[in-house]
């Protein structure tokens, strides 16, 4: 029975919203927090809410096949991400049989100094992202070496990937090659360039206190003294182990500027990290020492120490390299899956729609900056988010004599930059997939993101950057 005539209010609309929070709030935080049992599987989370929103919609009357439809319609539009997840497992394994990843690290090792081990990560992830317009690309490349040459130093792995996910995502929003800061930048009718100027202004304070925060942490949180001092011959093993196992030379960077170039030009994303991929097993094949069928392996199930022959000693300090492969990111690509068809059995009532509909009657960027985070957080998808929000609120903006380019920046703030610390949507079910650290562990000191919102919303509130009189004079 379709009930599409049959109007739905908003009590209906935020049942299965409310439900999904409290499972998430249950699951996440009052297990290990308070009960301290530990946190229970985000997967079957999420389970749990899309079981919940299919039973709801049978009882308001909807017939399953239209609920099917609208989840089949929904996780047809995963397709693209899951590729994304799939070829990065692929390309990281690649990297490293071919010798790219071990050399980068063999080198960072040599020249990062372990006490700015965060501060470089940064920055490093910052320049990356700004040249290639992607904070998935920056984390899943550059990003992997950084984990790897903090995984030598014994570093804090959840503070280095709080470095590396902000600086990926804060290059991303300052390049024009970033898709979403050109969709933002569309979904509002803003040009690109006033776009990421007004940008600048949220993100770059946010920046700055990131930077000082990891410079202030690290002679704190380093693990120079314990590494360099009481335990050398670590650092000396792995150089040599990696030195042993792998023949480098300056043709391994052709996957990663293979990469660049894709980026730049505006390739196919897949398209581009496969052909890394392939490119990176033609060079495992001539130039170390692995057989075709420990490439292939790789390929599938990540690289393993035991394809390089060596004694137990270098086997152990090169354990950092046991990760990539076809299958290495399979359970974000679970994850996403079920986020995907939970966000199809919403979409049947348009509920996102109707929540937001009714609760922005509050100062219009404050409740752009809400209804941004919510309606994300909840959609788990920007590109969606931007267009709804624009929609929602171009016309408020305009009534209020406020620039859009206002409007596009809160799309980002409260968007794009927050969606990496929640572990149940893409950008945070990848980054702890590729990083091995998940985003709860890495949210505290992902400082980039959680100064930016307070800066989005003490502007919002204080009326500072709104550029009313420039525009109106």
């Amino acid at each position: 029975m379709s009930l599409e005539n049959k109007p739905i209010g908003f009590n209906q609309a935020i049942v299965p919203l409310l439900f999904f929070v409290a499972v998430l709030v249950i699951g996440l935080f009052v297990f290990p927090v308070i009960l301290k049992k530990g946190m229970l599987p985000l997967e079957i989370l999420i389970l749990l809410a899309f079981s919940f929103n299919c039973v709801y919609l049978m009882f308001l009357g909807y017939g399953w096949k239209e609920i099917q439809k609208s989840i089949q319609n929904k996780v047809g539009e995963s397709v693209g991400v899951i590729l994304i997840l799939f070829s990065i497992g692929v390309l990281i394994g690649s990297w490293i049989v071919s010798g790219t990843i071990p050399m980068l690290i063999y080198y960072g090792i040599s020249i990062v100094n372990p006490q700015w081990i965060y501060v470089f990560a940064f920055l490093i992830c910052i320049l990356f992202s700004m040249l290639t317009g992607t904070s998935w690309g920056s984390a899943g490349t550059i990003g992997i070496v950084m984990i790897g040459i903090s995984e030598v130093y014994e570093a804090e792995l959840a503070i280095t990937a709080a470095a590396i996910v902000g600086g990926s995502f804060f290059g991303d929003k300052l390049s024009p090659l970033s898709d979403t800061t050109n969709v933002a930048s569309l979904a509002t009718d803003v040009a690109l360039f006033d776009h990421i100027r007004s940008m600048l202004y949220t993100t770059g304070p946010a920046a700055i206190i990131a930077i000082i925060y990891y410079v202030a942490i690290s002679p704190y949180w380093s693990a120079e003294t314990s590494v360099l001092s009481e335990q050398p011959e670590n650092i000396i093993n792995t150089l040599n182990s990696l030195k042993t196992s792998f023949n480098f030379n300056p043709i391994l960077l052709l996957p990663l500027l293979l990469v660049i170039w894709g980026s730049v030009a505006k390739k196919p994303t897949v398209l581009v990290l496969l052909g890394s991929s392939w490119l990176a097993m033609i060079l495992a094949f001539v130039f170390q020492d692995f057989n075709l069928q420990d490439i292939f392996e790789s390929f599938k199930s990540g690289f393993s120490v035991n394809m390089t022959n060596q004694e137990s000693t270098s086997n152990e300090a090169l354990q950092i390299l046991n990760r990539g492969g076809l299958y290495n990111l399979i359970e974000g690509i679970t994850s996403c899956f079920l986020i995907f068809a939970f966000i199809g059995t919403l979409d049947v009532i348009n509920a996102i729609e109707l929540v937001i509909k009714n609760g922005s009657k509050l100062r219009s960027i404050f409740a752009a900056l809400s209804s941004t985070l919510f309606t994300n957080l909840t959609t788990s998808n920007q590109y969606a988010t931007s267009f709804i929000i624009g929609e929602a609120f171009r016309r408020k903006f305009d009534k209020m004599k406020l620039p859009r380019k206002v409007l596009s920046r809160s799309i980002e703030d409260a968007g794009t930059m927050m969606e990496n610390l929640a572990p149940w949507t893409p950008s945070g079910i990848f980054m702890a997939s590729t990083l091995g650290v998940s985003a709860l562990e890495y949210a505290p000191y992902q400082v980039m993101s959680l100064a930016n919102i307070v800066i989005a919303y003490f502007f919002a509130l204080t009326g500072m950057a709104f550029f009313t009189k420039r525009e109106n004079e």
